[in-house]
This record gives structure tokens, sequence and C-alpha cells, in this order.
């Protein structure tokens, strides 16, 4: 997923919460603390992921907004295939016996692995998102809480999904630091109790 297509996104100038939701709201909030202040750095990560966001703070607020904007792909060449369904090749490497059976399964191989991943994909959507939530909230605690104190058992406590020991171990940390890495547990714990 690119990273401006993420629904929420959270910001921190050091351990102080700029803002939090939508990556344009916190885009323009970032920006007025930029032009307030150009020498500070501040973090903007996508919350789904706790991957960092990369915007261009160049010039007025509306020039910023309208770079988050991906560009059409109207004018990117069309290939051979199969373009409204979208399909990428990609080189798959299998053994002989693999791609013996796949061949012999009606549509022919491609359909079959499509099959089979879209099968996957419904038997282990619950653990992948009590996996990528988990990551999420672990990664956004490594980048901007990683120097306070408790953080690595904060991180035990986040994976074994044990809320007393994680809000333990998170109790001194800063305010705005605390209560997102809360929120990111919380979400993470609900995944992981879908999940089974």
């Amino acid at each position: 997923m690119h990273p401006h297509d993420s629904p929420s996104c959270t910001a921190f100038d050091g351990h102080t919460l700029i803002a939090s939701g939508a990556l344009a709201v916190v885009a323009v909030a970032v920006k007025r603390l930029l032009d307030k202040h150009p020498a500070r750095t501040p973090l903007i990560l996508d919350d789904a992921t706790g991957q960092p966001v990369e915007i261009d703070f160049r010039g007025r607020a509306d020039e910023v907004l309208a770079r988050l904007s991906p560009a059409p792909d109207a004018a990117a060449p069309r290939g051979a295939g199969r373009p409204r369904l979208g399909v990428v090749a990609r080189e798959v490497t299998l053994l002989p016996r693999h791609w013996y059976w796949l061949n012999s399964q009606p549509g022919g191989a491609s359909v079959t692995l499509r099959k089979l991943v879209e099968d996957a994909r419904r038997h282990s959507s619950a653990k992948d998102r009590a996996r990528l939530a988990g990551e999420a909230a672990d990664r956004f605690m490594r980048v901007v809480a990683g120097d306070l104190a408790g953080y690595e058992e904060a991180s035990r406590a986040l994976w074994r999904g044990d809320r007393d020991a994680f809000n333990r171990h998170t109790r001194g940390w800063p305010k705005d630091v605390r209560e997102h890495a809360r929120r990111l547990a919380a979400i993470a714990r609900d995944a992981q109790a879908e999940a089974g």
C-alpha cells in the first residue's frame, strides 16, 4: 500500500503529538509547525504500518497538499496481458512436481495459483491483521519511544498481549507517546483476540 493511501497517520515532534488522522490533516498541521519552526524535524508515521511517511513540505500548504495526490497512471504505457485485472507478472520458482501439478489443474498454473493465494488470504486474514497491528505498534515504539525507560519490557508485553504489564512499563513515558502507544497496543490486542 502506498503511504498516501493510508486512512490514518500520526505526527510527532520529538515526544510531542502534532496531529493524528487523515494524511491531509496531519500534513497541514506539520506544515504549520515547520513554517513557525523550520529547524524542527517532525516524524509522520502511518498508523496501519508504523512506517514513516515522507512528505515534501516546500511551498505553501496548498502546494504540499497537491503533491500528496499520486500522479495518475494514464500516461503509463500498456503492455501485454490483462491490464484491466491488474495482473502483475513475477517469477515463481517451483520444483518440477509442483509445476506438473499446477499445469494439470483446470485453468492452468496461473489460475490455480491465484485461487490458492485467495484461499490462503481468507483463512489467514485475522492472523495477518493481528501481526500487522503488532508490528505497527512495535515500530512506533521503537522509533519514538526506543530511548525511553521500559521500552524493551513494553515491547515484550505488547507481543505477549499483556495489557497490565504494557501499561506498567509505559506509565512513565511522556503523555502523548504513552497514549498513542497504548492506543496502537489496544488495536493489536483486539486483532490478536479476533485471530484467536
